[in-house]
């Protein structure tokens, strides 16, 4: 969000909300926080569009507040207003979140060149909804990255305050991956990993836990970091090249197995609430 939210006479049940650096509104609300904004924002926020596209659209008479034509792009409306957009209603979310199960060839990035990215998936999946009213964030991120040959697990969300919680060292956020190795896993390299170890000359790899599976060429490894090529480059390390990985969980968020590759979903409250209590 571009502005933010202070309390004024709490008891009395004011906030106070600032829309811009100069711009201040009082509202009274009863045990709602409403989020106040232009109208052009909302629909922009919600992926309908670009302002200058979206203000020449309202201009048009294709928008309504609470069942009246607005043709005012700066209109004041609030996320308890009721907003048609072409005569589909648009529910105001500040914060969504996807869990992808990303494939093999895509990039974690926002926009590439070459590559699909991550967010395009997001894109086809709302696209292919029933839901005539379903819109893409345009701000949309993936929470760190997986390799462009790495599967499994990804948050893709517009919450920044939850990615960085999320990404940060301090936190010790556990991240969970499969990997298939050519050659076995040894006792000694559990060992190793548990006490944390120098990897090359730019990498020295905190404490992890590695776990090897019944073919002693696979094994689940959790690590804390989120370093480029880490899991990679902690088992080239080792004398063993990694052939397949997949990252399987993310702190309390374990892939949901229901989930092709290549698929997403949204999270549930549940999930939501439990990665903003990491």
């Amino acid at each position: 969000m571009d502005f933010n939210v202070g309390f004024y006479h709490k008891n009395r049940g004011w906030i106070l909300i600032r829309k811009s650096d100069t711009d201040y509104k009082l509202n009274k609300i009863f045990n709602t926080r409403e989020i106040v904004m232009r109208l052009d924002k909302y629909l922009a926020d919600m992926g309908l569009g670009t302002r200058s596209e979206l203000k020449k659209a309202i201009r048009g008479g294709v928008a309504q507040i609470n069942g009246v034509v607005e043709k005012d792009p700066g209109a004041s409306v609030s996320s308890e207003d009721h907003i048609l957009w072409y005569g589909e209603p648009v529910a105001y979310e500040s914060s969504v979140y996807y869990m992808l199960n990303k494939p093999t060839g895509t990039v974690s990035a926002t926009e590439d060149r070459v590559h699909k990215t991550v967010i395009d998936l997001i894109y086809e999946y709302e696209e292919s909804t029933d839901n005539a009213h379903v819109t893409v964030r345009k701000d949309l991120f993936p929470v760190g990255r997986l390799d462009i040959d790495t599967e499994g697990l990804l948050i893709i969300t517009n919450d920044g305050n939850l990615a960085h919680r999320l990404l940060s060292p301090k936190h010790h956020v556990n991240k969970m991956y499969f990997a298939r190795l050519d050659n076995p896993v040894t006792q000694e390299d559990v060992e190793l990993f548990a006490n944390g170890f120098k990897v090359d000359e730019e990498l020295t790899a905190m404490p992890s836990k590695l776990e090897i599976l019944k073919d002693n060429k696979e094994a689940f490894i959790t690590i804390q970091e989120g370093k480029f090529h880490q899991v990679k480059r902690m088992f080239a390390a080792v004398g063993k090249e990694v052939q397949y990985l997949k990252r399987i969980s993310m702190g309390p968020i374990v892939l949901d197995d229901s989930l092709h590759v290549g698929e997403c979903r949204r999270l549930t409250e549940e999930e939501i609430n439990l990665l903003k209590n990491v």
